[in-house]
Formats: structure tokens, sequence, C-alpha cells
């Protein structure tokens, strides 16, 4: 028989040795954390067209499903490799000339507006003071400040084209070869990104049935249930919500280019560009593409940028309220406040994209977090507590 004393001693020694050894594990890794981020670098440096190949197959995925549904609906299934390899290069070529489309459409107009705007934004900050003056000219010290603050704009201009823009113009004149090479780097790997999107797009369903059985073949059945159910939701909570954010914000940026053009905002194209790409960001992006759209209709006509921020506010509310719950639906099943949270998280540490991926990426932590709850509530007999809480907050199961 053990005795109990050996046996305490014994766990508390292996707790101790534990402790010190995942310490010494944690040291390694904040000691050589600048040599694993080169590493890592590095390797994201030599995978990148595999990144940019699978980014794009992800994105193409559910128009490849869709174009592979119809052409079986018109082959038999003894063609079904045809009906395969047709989706696959009709999603790709859909794919390119949509982007291609944008980039016509688009681009140029957007080069004039910017390119009229620089030229004219004297002239219009001198019709703004001239209206500023006709309509405060008794409020001294408001005009005071429209002066003060119009002089130190163009004095920070001067200064940041002096000080900012030339130096920097200089140095892409300088470093002309390395800017030619490095554009060259991400074209070559951008080919060669689509080239891989398409042999991952043709194996996609093999690549998930290998995934399938490699988890059913490591884990328990349960556990592979359970692990595959959370790949699902994975799948579902960033493909589904990029995918549909993105169709959202398209639609916002046409229903913004037509309210303008009703409505009569200058630089049209300009301000529904800003405010469709930013409407990608959630909770922020509305005001990122307003804020900026406001003061250039601002410089222009000051009343007409007041009915803009109203105008903005109303379709915000339309995209709030209607477009994006019936685009989107309730997909990622956590709280405003959460939201918030996770977008000046994500943001911070990963810039504009973890901005973009931050609510799907924490309904799924959050999800992991809810399950691994759950489960110790069963082992410790206390589901109850779980069940009062579903029945009080029914609202934070994401809904497909």
């Amino acid at each position: 028989m053990v005795d109990p004393k050996k046996k305490r001693y014994f766990y508390i020694t292996l707790s101790i040795t534990g402790a010190i050894g995942i310490s010494l594990i944690l040291f390694f890794i904040l000691y050589k954390l600048q040599g694993i981020g080169d590493a890592l670098k590095n390797l994201s440096d030599i995978l990148a067209p595999f990144i940019y190949g699978g980014v794009v197959a992800y994105l193409l995925r559910p128009m490849c499903n869709a174009y592979e549904d119809f052409f079986s609906t018109l082959f038999s299934n003894k063609r079904k490799k045809l009906s395969a390899g047709l989706a696959v290069a009709l999603s790709l070529v859909s794919g390119i000339l949509i982007v291609y489309a944008l980039i016509i459409m688009i681009a140029p107009q957007l080069y004039e507006s910017i390119l009229s705007l620089w030229n004219s934004l004297p002239g219009k900050i001198d019709q703004f003071l001239k209206w500023a003056q006709a309509t405060f000219g008794e409020d001294e010290e408001l005009l005071n400040y429209f002066n003060t603050s119009y002089r130190t704009i163009l004095a920070e201009m001067e200064t940041w084209a002096q000080n900012t823009l030339a130096p920097y113009v200089s140095n892409i004149l300088s470093g002309v070869g390395s800017s030619v090479l490095k554009l060259l780097n991400f074209l070559y790997n951008l080919l060669i990104g689509l080239i891989v999107a398409c042999y991952l797009l043709a194996s996609r369903k093999r690549f998930a049935r290998q995934g399938v059985l490699i988890v059913r073949s490591v884990l328990k059945p349960r556990w592979a249930e359970m692990f595959l159910d959370e790949v699902k939701f994975i799948d579902r909570m960033f493909g589904g919500f990029i995918d549909g954010k993105i169709v959202d914000s398209m639609i916002i940026g046409v229903l913004c280019y037509i309210g303008c053009l009703i409505f009569k905002f200058p630089n049209a194209l300009l301000i529904s560009a800003f405010v469709g790409v930013t409407n990608v960001i959630p909770f922020f992006g509305p005001f990122i593409g307003a804020i900026p759209s406001i003061f250039l209709i601002l410089i222009e006509d000051p009343m007409k940028a007041l009915w803009f921020g109203i105008f903005i506010l109303a379709l915000q509310q339309l995209d709030g309220n209607v477009i994006g719950p019936a685009i989107l639906g309730d997909r990622t099943g956590i709280s405003s406040f959460w939201v918030l949270f996770t977008i000046i998280l994500f943001g911070g540490l990963w810039g504009v994209v973890g901005m973009i991926v931050a609510v799907p990426l924490f309904a799924v932590i959050y999800d992991t977090i809810k399950k691994l709850v759950r489960l110790g509530l069963v082992k410790k007999g206390q589901i109850e507590v779980w069940d009062q809480y579903k029945a009080d907050y029914p609202d934070e199961e994401p809904k497909k």
C-alpha cells in the first residue's frame, strides 16, 4: 500500500518540477522571441504564393461550388471531372474580371477626382473662409479661429511637403531599383498564388476528406466529432461573415453613390469609394469613411456637408437594421461590447486586417470558451447553472 504522505510529496515535487519546466520554456520563448519572429517572417515570405493562393481560393470557393452545382445538373455523372474543371476555371476568371472591372471603372475617376480636388483645394478653402466670414462675421473670436486654423493647415502642409514628402520621393527615386524588384516579387507571388488557387479549388473536396481521415485517425470518435464541428463553425464564421461583409459593403457603396448623385454631393465617386471600402470594418467602418468624406464636402459646401452627414447616418441605419441582417444574419452571437473590444484589440495588433477579421476570430474564441465552460459544469454536475444562463440570455447563440 502506498503511503499517502509519500504520494502527496510526489505530487508536490511533480508540480514544482512542472512549474519550473514551464517557466524555463516561457523564458526561452521570450528570450528568443525576436529570432522566432524573424523565422516566421522568413517562412511567410517563402510561402507567400501559397498564402495568396489560399486566400483567393477561400474567397472564390462559394462561387466555385455554385458553378459546379450548375454544371452537375447539365452533365451526367460520367462528366463529373469536366464539371469540376469548368467550375474552377470560371470561378477564377469571374474573380479576375470582377476585380478588373472595378479597377477600370473606379480607378481613373478616382484619380481624376483626387487630382481635381488637390488642384482646387486652395480655392475651395478660400471660398469656405469667405462663407465663414459672411455667416459668422459678427463673431470675431470664431472668425479668428477659422483664419488661424486655415494658416495652421497651410503651414502644416508646407512643413509636411518639405520634411516628409520630399525626402520620401527622393528615397523612392534613389531606390527605384529596389521598388521595382519588390513590385516584380509581388507580381510573381500573385501569379504563382493564382496557380496555387486553381489547385486548391480543384482539390478542395479531396483535401477536406483527407483532413477528416487524419482527425478521425488521431482522436477518439467523440473528440473527433467535436473537433470537426468546431472546424465547420470556424468556416461558417470566417467564410460567411467576410464574404457577406464584402457584398454588404459593395451594396452600401453603390447606394451611397446613387444618393450622392441624387443629392448632388461633390466628389460622388471618391466619397462612395471611401464609404464602401471602410464599411468592411465592423462598427468603426462607417465613422472612418464618413469623417474624411464630410471634410471633403465641407470645404466645398458646408451646408451640403451637414446634409451628407444626415444621409450617411440614415444609410448606416438602413445597413445596420435591414441590409446587414438580411445578408449576414446573427452569425456571431457576441454582444456589441465584445465587438468593440475585439476590434480595438486586434486592430491594435494587426492593423486594418485585424479589424476586419476581429469579429469572426473572437466569435470562434468565445464559442470555444463557452463549450469548455459547459463541459466543466457537466463534469461537476452543475449543468442546471448553464441551462439557467441560456434561458436568461438566449440571444448569444449564433444563427445560421
